[in-house]
Protein backbone atom coordinates (compact mmCIF):
# COMPACT_ATOMS: atom_id res chain seq x y z
CA UNK A 1 0.00 0.00 0.00
CA UNK A 2 2.62 2.74 0.81
CA UNK A 3 4.51 2.22 -2.33
CA UNK A 4 0.85 2.58 -4.61
CA UNK A 5 0.28 5.83 -2.37
CA UNK A 6 4.17 6.69 -3.12
CA UNK A 7 4.01 5.78 -7.17
CA UNK A 8 0.38 8.02 -7.60
CA UNK A 9 1.77 10.67 -5.53
CA UNK A 10 5.21 10.16 -8.04
CA UNK A 11 2.83 10.09 -10.91
CA UNK A 12 0.89 13.59 -10.00
CA UNK A 13 4.05 15.35 -9.64
CA UNK A 14 5.28 13.96 -13.12
CA UNK A 15 2.66 15.00 -14.28
CA UNK A 16 2.80 19.24 -13.01
CA UNK A 17 6.02 19.27 -14.19
CA UNK A 18 5.18 17.78 -17.60
CA UNK A 19 2.33 20.60 -18.08
CA UNK A 20 5.26 23.34 -16.23
CA UNK A 21 7.35 22.47 -18.60
CA UNK A 22 5.34 22.45 -21.76
CA UNK A 23 3.65 25.47 -20.61
CA UNK A 24 7.34 27.10 -20.68
CA UNK A 25 7.24 26.03 -24.20
CA UNK A 26 3.82 26.89 -25.67
CA UNK A 27 5.06 30.02 -27.22
CA UNK A 28 7.56 28.59 -29.10
CA UNK A 29 6.94 27.29 -32.46
CA UNK A 30 7.56 23.63 -32.96
CA UNK A 31 10.09 22.19 -34.16
CA UNK A 32 11.35 18.84 -36.23
CA UNK A 33 14.69 18.47 -33.96
CA UNK A 34 15.60 18.79 -30.56
CA UNK A 35 17.19 22.42 -30.13
CA UNK A 36 19.81 23.48 -27.45
CA UNK A 37 18.89 27.06 -28.24
CA UNK A 38 15.74 26.97 -27.25
CA UNK A 39 16.87 24.36 -24.06
CA UNK A 40 19.31 27.38 -23.21
CA UNK A 41 16.69 30.20 -24.20
CA UNK A 42 14.19 28.30 -21.20
CA UNK A 43 17.02 28.08 -18.71
CA UNK A 44 17.61 32.16 -18.78
CA UNK A 45 13.92 33.37 -19.70
CA UNK A 46 11.17 31.07 -18.43
CA UNK A 47 11.00 30.74 -14.71
CA UNK A 48 8.07 27.79 -15.04
CA UNK A 49 10.80 25.75 -17.11
CA UNK A 50 12.81 25.80 -13.94
CA UNK A 51 9.80 24.88 -11.45
CA UNK A 52 8.95 22.19 -13.97
CA UNK A 53 12.18 20.58 -13.61
CA UNK A 54 12.13 21.05 -9.74
CA UNK A 55 9.42 18.64 -9.77
CA UNK A 56 10.91 16.38 -11.77
CA UNK A 57 13.41 15.92 -9.22
CA UNK A 58 11.27 15.93 -6.49
CA UNK A 59 9.54 13.12 -8.59
CA UNK A 60 12.50 10.78 -9.25
CA UNK A 61 12.61 11.04 -5.42
CA UNK A 62 9.08 9.85 -4.40
CA UNK A 63 9.81 7.64 -7.63
CA UNK A 64 12.90 5.92 -6.56
CA UNK A 65 11.57 5.29 -2.86
CA UNK A 66 8.32 3.19 -4.42
CA UNK A 67 10.74 1.03 -6.38
CA UNK A 68 12.37 0.05 -2.93
CA UNK A 69 8.96 -1.20 -1.83
CA UNK A 70 7.79 -3.18 -4.95
CA UNK A 71 8.77 -4.47 -8.24
CA UNK A 72 9.64 -2.54 -11.49
CA UNK A 73 6.15 -3.93 -12.92
CA UNK A 74 3.84 -3.23 -10.44
CA UNK A 75 5.57 0.06 -9.79
CA UNK A 76 5.72 0.94 -13.72
CA UNK A 77 2.21 -0.50 -14.44
CA UNK A 78 0.47 2.58 -11.75
CA UNK A 79 2.68 5.36 -13.56
CA UNK A 80 0.48 5.30 -16.36
CA UNK A 81 -1.84 7.65 -13.45
CA UNK A 82 0.34 10.49 -14.84
CA UNK A 83 -1.70 10.84 -17.98
CA UNK A 84 -5.16 11.30 -15.84
CA UNK A 85 -2.94 13.73 -14.09
CA UNK A 86 -1.49 15.79 -16.39
CA UNK A 87 -5.19 16.47 -18.11
CA UNK A 88 -6.56 17.57 -14.95
CA UNK A 89 -3.56 20.00 -13.91
CA UNK A 90 -3.49 21.31 -17.48
CA UNK A 91 -7.21 22.08 -17.00
CA UNK A 92 -5.75 24.17 -13.89
CA UNK A 93 -2.68 25.42 -15.97
CA UNK A 94 -3.40 25.87 -19.81
CA UNK A 95 -7.24 26.36 -18.77
CA UNK A 96 -10.23 24.20 -20.00
CA UNK A 97 -12.81 22.17 -18.55
CA UNK A 98 -13.16 18.38 -17.71
CA UNK A 99 -15.97 17.04 -19.33
CA UNK A 100 -17.93 13.90 -19.19
CA UNK A 101 -15.50 11.83 -22.28
CA UNK A 102 -12.42 13.40 -19.92
CA UNK A 103 -13.97 11.46 -16.59
CA UNK A 104 -14.89 8.76 -18.63
CA UNK A 105 -11.24 7.99 -20.25
CA UNK A 106 -9.53 8.40 -16.60
CA UNK A 107 -12.23 6.17 -14.95
CA UNK A 108 -11.47 3.54 -17.72
CA UNK A 109 -7.82 3.95 -17.76
CA UNK A 110 -7.98 3.51 -13.62
CA UNK A 111 -10.23 0.26 -14.39
CA UNK A 112 -7.89 -0.79 -16.48
CA UNK A 113 -4.47 -0.47 -14.16
CA UNK A 114 -6.40 -2.01 -11.24
CA UNK A 115 -7.42 -4.86 -13.68
CA UNK A 116 -3.75 -5.00 -14.83
CA UNK A 117 -2.66 -5.33 -11.18
CA UNK A 118 -4.88 -7.82 -10.17
CA UNK A 119 -4.71 -10.01 -12.81
CA UNK A 120 -0.98 -10.21 -13.65
CA UNK A 121 -0.17 -9.77 -9.46
CA UNK A 122 3.78 -9.19 -10.31
CA UNK A 123 6.02 -10.27 -7.67
CA UNK A 124 9.35 -11.65 -7.07
CA UNK A 125 12.32 -10.78 -9.09
CA UNK A 126 15.72 -9.38 -7.61
CA UNK A 127 18.08 -7.50 -9.70
CA UNK A 128 21.09 -8.28 -7.91
CA UNK A 129 21.00 -11.49 -10.01
CA UNK A 130 21.12 -10.44 -13.33
CA UNK A 131 24.42 -10.94 -14.53
CA UNK A 132 26.84 -8.39 -16.67
CA UNK A 133 26.16 -9.87 -19.82
CA UNK A 134 22.39 -9.53 -19.48
CA UNK A 135 22.48 -6.13 -18.22
CA UNK A 136 24.87 -5.30 -21.23
CA UNK A 137 22.48 -7.35 -23.80
CA UNK A 138 19.04 -5.62 -22.62
CA UNK A 139 21.07 -2.14 -22.00
CA UNK A 140 21.81 -2.29 -26.26
CA UNK A 141 18.97 -3.39 -26.97
CA UNK A 142 16.54 -0.86 -25.23
CA UNK A 143 19.09 2.26 -26.90
CA UNK A 144 19.13 0.34 -29.76
CA UNK A 145 15.24 0.65 -30.24
CA UNK A 146 14.97 4.51 -28.60
CA UNK A 147 17.51 5.45 -31.82
CA UNK A 148 15.42 3.71 -34.20
CA UNK A 149 12.14 5.55 -33.14
CA UNK A 150 14.26 9.04 -33.35
CA UNK A 151 15.61 8.22 -36.57
CA UNK A 152 12.09 7.27 -37.79
CA UNK A 153 10.87 10.49 -36.39
CA UNK A 154 13.37 12.63 -38.22
CA UNK A 155 11.64 12.04 -41.43
CA UNK A 156 8.09 11.56 -40.12
CA UNK A 157 5.51 13.90 -40.33
CA UNK A 158 5.00 16.82 -37.70
CA UNK A 159 2.20 14.95 -35.47
CA UNK A 160 3.87 11.19 -36.21
CA UNK A 161 7.07 12.87 -35.23
CA UNK A 162 5.99 13.88 -31.89
CA UNK A 163 4.50 10.63 -30.84
CA UNK A 164 7.58 9.20 -32.07
CA UNK A 165 9.24 11.48 -30.13
CA UNK A 166 6.67 10.62 -26.73
CA UNK A 167 7.14 6.88 -27.27
CA UNK A 168 10.99 7.29 -27.21
CA UNK A 169 11.06 9.56 -23.99
CA UNK A 170 8.25 6.91 -22.71
CA UNK A 171 11.19 4.43 -23.16
CA UNK A 172 13.98 6.44 -21.69
CA UNK A 173 11.91 7.14 -18.16
CA UNK A 174 10.83 3.47 -18.13
CA UNK A 175 14.70 2.52 -18.39
CA UNK A 176 15.23 5.08 -15.52
CA UNK A 177 13.13 2.89 -13.37
CA UNK A 178 15.03 -0.40 -14.31
CA UNK A 179 17.94 1.03 -13.64
CA UNK A 180 17.29 2.78 -10.57
CA UNK A 181 16.06 -0.49 -8.92
CA UNK A 182 19.57 -2.00 -7.90
CA UNK A 183 20.41 1.32 -6.98
CA UNK A 184 17.57 1.41 -4.28
CA UNK A 185 18.54 -2.15 -3.05
CA UNK A 186 22.12 -0.64 -2.69
CA UNK A 187 21.04 2.01 -0.49
CA UNK A 188 20.36 0.00 2.24
CA UNK A 189 23.79 -1.24 2.40
CA UNK A 190 25.38 2.03 3.15
CA UNK A 191 26.86 4.70 1.10
CA UNK A 192 29.65 3.33 0.00
CA UNK A 193 27.53 0.54 -1.78
CA UNK A 194 26.04 3.22 -3.75
CA UNK A 195 29.31 4.81 -5.11
CA UNK A 196 30.49 1.59 -5.91
CA UNK A 197 27.39 0.34 -7.73
CA UNK A 198 28.05 0.92 -11.29
CA UNK A 199 24.04 1.62 -11.78
CA UNK A 200 24.40 4.21 -10.00
CA UNK A 201 26.99 6.09 -12.55
CA UNK A 202 24.59 4.50 -15.26
CA UNK A 203 22.05 6.17 -13.77
CA UNK A 204 23.15 9.58 -14.14
CA UNK A 205 23.93 9.16 -17.60
CA UNK A 206 20.27 7.56 -18.29
CA UNK A 207 18.78 9.98 -16.43
CA UNK A 208 20.10 12.65 -18.54
CA UNK A 209 19.55 11.13 -21.96
CA UNK A 210 15.95 10.48 -20.58
CA UNK A 211 15.76 14.37 -19.45
CA UNK A 212 16.83 15.23 -23.35
CA UNK A 213 14.37 12.68 -24.95
CA UNK A 214 11.57 14.56 -22.70
CA UNK A 215 12.44 17.92 -24.05
CA UNK A 216 12.79 16.71 -27.62
CA UNK A 217 9.08 15.39 -27.15
CA UNK A 218 8.05 18.46 -25.56
CA UNK A 219 9.87 20.42 -28.84
CA UNK A 220 8.61 18.41 -31.61
CA UNK A 221 4.83 19.44 -31.27
CA UNK A 222 1.39 19.19 -28.84
CA UNK A 223 0.76 17.47 -25.35
CA UNK A 224 -2.10 15.67 -27.38
CA UNK A 225 0.28 13.80 -29.61
CA UNK A 226 3.17 13.05 -27.37
CA UNK A 227 1.79 12.35 -23.87
CA UNK A 228 0.15 8.81 -24.99
CA UNK A 229 3.94 7.29 -25.57
CA UNK A 230 5.55 9.25 -22.90
CA UNK A 231 2.96 7.43 -20.65
CA UNK A 232 2.09 3.81 -22.16
CA UNK A 233 5.88 3.52 -22.94
CA UNK A 234 7.26 4.06 -19.74
CA UNK A 235 5.42 1.09 -18.15
CA UNK A 236 6.01 -1.27 -21.32
CA UNK A 237 9.51 -1.33 -21.19
CA UNK A 238 9.60 -1.87 -17.18
CA UNK A 239 7.55 -4.88 -17.48
CA UNK A 240 9.14 -6.34 -20.27
CA UNK A 241 12.60 -5.64 -18.34
CA UNK A 242 10.77 -6.60 -15.01
CA UNK A 243 9.64 -10.06 -16.64
CA UNK A 244 12.44 -10.76 -18.96
CA UNK A 245 15.54 -9.82 -17.21
CA UNK A 246 14.76 -9.25 -13.03
CA UNK A 247 12.47 -12.84 -13.71
CA UNK A 248 9.52 -10.99 -11.72
CA UNK A 249 6.81 -13.11 -11.51
CA UNK A 250 3.13 -12.85 -12.78
CA UNK A 251 0.22 -15.11 -13.30
CA UNK A 252 -0.17 -17.10 -16.25
CA UNK A 253 -2.69 -19.19 -18.32
CA UNK A 254 -6.58 -17.78 -18.20
CA UNK A 255 -5.11 -14.96 -15.80
CA UNK A 256 -4.08 -13.45 -19.26
CA UNK A 257 -7.25 -13.01 -20.61
CA UNK A 258 -8.02 -10.69 -17.76
CA UNK A 259 -4.63 -8.44 -18.13
CA UNK A 260 -5.34 -8.26 -21.90
CA UNK A 261 -8.79 -7.05 -20.29
CA UNK A 262 -7.33 -4.96 -18.11
CA UNK A 263 -4.90 -3.73 -21.13
CA UNK A 264 -7.36 -2.98 -23.57
CA UNK A 265 -9.28 -0.60 -20.98
CA UNK A 266 -5.92 1.06 -20.33
CA UNK A 267 -5.17 2.15 -24.02
CA UNK A 268 -8.76 2.76 -24.86
CA UNK A 269 -8.59 5.34 -22.05
CA UNK A 270 -5.23 6.45 -22.91
CA UNK A 271 -6.16 6.75 -26.21
CA UNK A 272 -9.49 8.44 -25.77
CA UNK A 273 -7.69 11.01 -23.20
CA UNK A 274 -5.15 12.63 -25.05
CA UNK A 275 -8.17 13.23 -27.78
CA UNK A 276 -8.70 15.86 -25.41
CA UNK A 277 -9.06 19.74 -25.79
CA UNK A 278 -7.37 20.46 -22.97
CA UNK A 279 -4.01 18.11 -23.90
CA UNK A 280 -4.73 19.96 -26.84
CA UNK A 281 -3.66 22.89 -25.16
CA UNK A 282 -5.86 25.84 -27.26
CA UNK A 283 -3.09 28.20 -26.01
CA UNK A 284 -0.41 26.15 -28.00
CA UNK A 285 1.58 27.95 -30.97
CA UNK A 286 0.82 25.79 -33.59
CA UNK A 287 3.11 23.46 -35.46
CA UNK A 288 4.84 25.78 -38.14
CA UNK A 289 8.28 25.79 -40.04
CA UNK A 290 11.01 27.98 -38.83
CA UNK A 291 11.14 30.82 -40.86
CA UNK A 292 13.34 31.91 -43.62
CA UNK A 293 15.91 34.29 -41.98
CA UNK A 294 18.10 36.51 -44.49
CA UNK A 295 21.71 36.21 -43.76
CA UNK A 296 22.88 39.82 -43.27
CA UNK A 297 24.92 41.61 -40.87
CA UNK A 298 21.65 43.03 -39.32
CA UNK A 299 19.97 39.63 -39.10
CA UNK A 300 21.74 36.54 -38.44
CA UNK A 301 20.87 33.79 -39.35
CA UNK A 302 22.80 31.30 -36.62
CA UNK A 303 23.13 31.66 -32.85
CA UNK A 304 21.45 32.76 -29.88
CA UNK A 305 21.01 36.13 -30.91
CA UNK A 306 18.94 35.42 -33.86
CA UNK A 307 16.73 32.43 -32.17
CA UNK A 308 15.94 34.82 -29.75
CA UNK A 309 14.82 37.53 -31.88
CA UNK A 310 12.94 35.14 -34.13
CA UNK A 311 11.09 32.93 -32.46
CA UNK A 312 9.93 34.80 -29.69
CA UNK A 313 8.51 37.31 -32.82
CA UNK A 314 7.40 35.10 -35.56
CA UNK A 315 5.83 32.33 -33.07
CA UNK A 316 2.50 33.40 -33.16
CA UNK A 317 0.82 33.94 -29.64
CA UNK A 318 -2.57 32.88 -29.86
CA UNK A 319 -3.29 33.76 -26.39
CA UNK A 320 -4.20 36.81 -27.17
Amino acid sequence: MVAVLLVLLAAAVSALGLVLLRKATQAEAARPTFSWELLWLLIRHRPLWAAGIATMFAEFGLHALALSFNTVSMVQLLVVMELPFTLILSQVILGGRLKVREWSAIATMALGVVVLLLTLSPHGGHSASVTGFQWALGLVVTIAAITIILMVARWARPVARTALSGIAAGMGAGLIAVVAKPVTAAVGHGLGAVVTTWQTWALIVVSIGAFLLLQNALQAGRLVASQPGITLANPLVAVIWGVAVFHEQVRSGWWLLGAGFGAALLFAGAALLSRSPLLAGHQEAPEVPEPCIPDTADHPRHGPAAFSEYSLVTAPDVRR
